[in-house]
């Protein structure tokens, strides 16, 4: 039966999935290797990532897309039939993604596990609480944002002051409600009264670090950096100063070793850490990528959003961080998308309309020459969606040759691996020419030598096509203090709408003649970056009017419906 009949989670219950065991094994991962989660699910041991150390990487595959929009562009579904793809053409492969958020599951956006045939499974599972590792670095985050009050009840010995706590509270949910509260009401007894400020796990400083640290060591390393405070002597207070980093590294000594799941084609796939991209760094963890890298010839991952904001970050951030370079990148886009990009209503995208396809190219455009500054072989991937026009596929096509721009249609919703081939094969040969001509040569848009302007500077003039960038009053006098504290080495990460590569979300295509404002500058020291806030990204987003939790249920068999 052809998906369009079907749920992703209709499909996904009636697949037949292997014992995990059987997946690890296909990989050359033995039983001893496992720490199995149920029948389909596993944790990799420490001691099997350490046994990996000395292979071999094999080529990373990274795919990112054009800005996002309400029509959809399907960049974890692509990633998942690309990875079938791949071992429909006997590759060893493994896929490499992030752990869903339950505020996007319960809101708008939906779970991340793809979708139709090209799906990670079992999806309920994943979508929902998983392993549990989300919740393991929400309770780390708030058991510090607790000793921190905790401390100053105590009689604050680090001389904290109550107005300069930096460390926020978290829960992996969309509660707008949190995002300014007052804690310590009620007396003496109840601690001291002060604001307080939550923001969604996905977006907090303890994910972040979760998904660049290297090993446990460097967990508990950057944990014990972590800025949570000034002093009354305008000095930083860290964990470390409070002693209690050992015990939350605890609290992560088993969310740190990587998930082990399956595709509905029984391809491996390692899902481990989910930071948003567009208020944080937007891709899964080095442990996760470097593991699965050790694993395969051909690992295929995803980052976040548009190429302006998780590709940039995974190049940037995680590249230079984890010491990763990868091999190829893909482009996805769909018709209905670039037609929105056009200028094209949602409630009008079922009509034939090539010339605002050619308008909206434009954004993809823009992404493929980001993506050759960085200096890497790409192939773009045109999502095949049922409802496209003959004449507006061939106009994407006519306009990608005349360009020559190497592209492939996918159809790897409706048809899983099968529908991803044509596009595994131009990644072969993409691959294949780049090394055979010396041509790929990865190079970061800035350095890390780079002062913390400049390297806005080139990201916002290189990857958005700004014609510069300006930092308020308040940025200026942050900058100055990171400046001060020895922090410009750091990469920086901009929290920036995902649906332009502007800071206005109106401004679709590609907008030209605007500059990027800077708001403010936050030092996530031990994450190991510097947050830039452009526009009005908030790092606790709200629910919409009809969220995705009004149509998830479960019946008196315990089946799970309305899940996508």
């Amino acid at each position: 039966m052809m998906s369009q009949y079907l749920s992703d989670i209709e499909i996904a219950r009636n697949a037949s999935l292997k014992p995990i065991q059987e997946v690890a094994h296909a990989i050359g991962l033995s039983e001893e290797s496992l720490e199995v989660y149920g029948k389909y699910k596993a944790k990799l041991s420490h001691e099997t990532i350490d046994e990996l150390a000395s292979k071999e990487d094999g080529k990373l595959i990274l795919v990112t897309s054009i800005n996002p929009t309400p029509a959809g562009e399907g960049k974890s579904t692509v990633t998942v039939g690309l990875g079938d793809a791949f071992k429909q053409l006997g590759k060893n492969v493994v896929i490499a993604l992030r752990e869903p958020s339950l505020g996007p599951v319960m809101g708008i956006k939906g779970g991340a596990c793809g979708g139709g045939y090209a799906q990670v499974v079992p999806m309920e599972d994943i979508n929902l609480h998983f392993t549990g590792d989300l919740h393991a670095i929400s309770a780390a985050n708030n058991t510090l944002a607790s000793l921190i009050d905790n401390h100053i009840q105590q009689g604050n010995t680090l001389e904290i002051d109550p107005r300069k706590i930096l460390w926020k509270r978290a829960v992996d949910i969309n509660d707008r409600a949190l995002r300014n509260v007052i804690i310590g009401l009620g007396g003496k007894a109840n601690g001291v009264p002060r604001e307080e400020h939550f923001e969604i796990t996905a977006a907090s400083e303890m994910m972040a670090i979760f998904c660049l640290s290297k090993d446990l060591e460097d967990l508990k390393q950057r944990i014990s950096k972590i800025v949570v405070a000034y002093n009354i002597h305008d000095e930083p207070v860290t964990v470390k100063d409070l002693g209690v980093e050992g015990a939350l590294t605890v609290l992560l000594k088993d969310a740190i070793k990587p998930n082990l799941v399956q595709t509905l084609e029984h391809t491996p796939a390692i899902v481990h850490g989910g930071p948003f991209a567009n208020i944080a760094h937007g891709c899964n963890s080095i442990i996760a990528t470097r593991t699965a890298l050790k694993l395969a010839d051909y690992v295929v991952t995803e980052a976040g959003f548009g190429a302006d904001l998780g590709a940039e970050k995974f190049l940037d951030i995680k590249c230079q961080v984890g010491g990763i370079e990868p091999s190829a990148v893909v482009i996805v886009a769909t018709i209905r998308a670039l037609k929105m990009h056009g200028g094209v209503a949602k409630k009008e995208l079922s009509l034939n309309n090539p010339e605002a396809l050619r308008k909206g190219f434009a954004n993809l455009r823009k992404h493929v020459e980001t993506i050759k500054q960085y200096q890497l072989p790409f192939v773009i991937s045109l999502n095949h969606f049922v409802g496209d026009h003959e004449e507006e596929i061939n106009e994407f096509i006519r306009l990608c040759e005349s360009e020559n721009m190497p592209f492939a249609m996918t159809k790897v919703w409706e048809k899983g691996g099968q529908g991803g081939v044509e596009l595994a094969h131009q990644l072969l040969s993409v691959i294949h020419q780049a090394e055979e001509e010396e041509k790929v040569n990865f190079q970061p848009i800035y350095s890390l030598s780079d002062s913390i302007e400049e390297k806005l500077t080139k990201i916002c003039e290189n990857v958005y096509g700004a014609n510069g960038v300006e930092l308020s009053t308040q940025a200026k006098k942050q900058l100055k203090k990171i400046e001060e504290a020895g922090w410009s080495n750091f990469p920086v990460c901009i929290a920036k709408t995902q649906y332009s590569l502007s800071d206005d979300p109106s401004k679709l295509g590609r907008p030209e003649d605007f500059t990027i404002s800077i708001r403010e500058l936050k030092p996530l020291v031990g994450a190991g970056f510097v947050v830039a806030y452009a526009g009005q990204m908030l790092t606790m987003p709200g629910l919409p009017k009809k969220p995705a939790a009004l149509n998830i249920d479960i019946d008196e068999n315990g089946y799970v419906k309305g899940l996508f």
